[in-house]
């Protein structure tokens, strides 16, 4: 393993946060290349880090070993480490983002940037991308494309992938899509952009392991203990600022005196999100909320 190969999004106010302490146990869901577990560790925390890609667990392993036992490596789906670690947790944190290294290992085949086998599996395990194409009907692609890449021309873009197939690369799906897009005015960005990650996010089921977090987090952590989460596109970030209004009591049913008609778990530590400002490109979409459980 090299060293770190970037800065952790928003690591400096994710700390800020959870003002890791000794005493204190921390569970980071998207362990990565183990940043934000280090910053944790050295504030002095105990740290459980889940990651689904074994490249990932051995790179974070490596790098977090001078912590000793204060580090414990899990390789699991986070909707699987919270369906069987006990608790309580005095933080739990997720970075639901591509790591960088995923994005800039060109074999791994989540950038078009790269010609590439067309894979995006993080666990490096199950369909890939390539093989999804192969699977899926016109209707249910156009689906993935409008649910999760908020693509506009969804139907348009299926059909020409369908058509073209087998699409097994990287440089052959971004190909296909610029041609589907219709003609007008240039775009902010490569026309391929919604439609990775659309299937990144079906390839991972990544709305699925959110809801399974915001679900489950909250029964895992102890009296005043607080889940952050770092989201980088509307879908995650609309899911987590409404499961934290709802655990906080916003908007639910009131009594005739005003009061919750169930009582609100915690509160709502960051009512508007945090956005970086360290100028990192990779960064520019990211949200961080925090919730505290009282």
């Amino acid at each position: 393993m090299a060293d770190a190969p970037h800065r952790s999004v928003l690591l400096d106010e994710v700390v800020a946060e959870i003002q890791p302490a000794e005493g204190m146990v921390c569970l980071d869901l998207t362990l990565g290349w183990g940043g934000h577990s280090e910053a944790l560790l050295r504030g002095g925390a105990t740290v459980v880090g889940v990651d689904r890609d074994p490249a990932a667990i051995a790179a974070a392993r490596e790098r977090l070993a001078p912590f000793g036992d204060r580090f414990t490596p899990l390789h699991s789906t986070f909707a699987d480490a919270l369906r069987t670690l006990a608790g309580p947790f005095d933080a739990i944190l997720a970075d639901l983002g591509v790591s960088s290294p995923q994005i800039d290992q060109a074999e791994r085949g989540f950038s078009f940037r790269f010609e590439a086998p067309l894979d995006m599996r993080m666990s490096q395990a199950g369909l890939s991308a390539a093989e999804l194409l192969e699977q899926v009907d016109e209707t249910e692609l156009t689906r993935i494309l409008r649910s999760y890449g908020e693509e506009r021309h969804a139907r348009r873009i299926a059909a020409a992938i369908l058509a073209a197939k087998p699409v097994t690369t990287t440089g052959q799906l971004a190909s296909v899509v610029s041609a589907a897009m219709p003609g007008g005015k240039p775009q902010k960005i490569h026309p391929a952009t919604r439609t990775f990650q659309a299937l990144r996010i079906a390839v991972n089921d990544e709305l699925g392991q959110l809801r399974e977090l915001l679900d489950r987090a909250p029964g895992l952590l102890a009296s005043g203990g607080r889940v952050a989460i770092i989201s980088f596109h509307s879908l995650e970030d609309a899911a987590v600022k409404a499961r934290f209004r709802e655990l906080s009591g916003v908007g639910t049913p009131r009594d005739p005196y005003g009061h919750p008609v169930v009582a609100p778990e915690g509160r709502q530590v960051t009512r508007k999100a945090i956005q970086s400002s360290d100028g990192n490109p990779r960064a520019r979409s990211a949200r961080l909320r925090v919730w505290e459980k009282t």
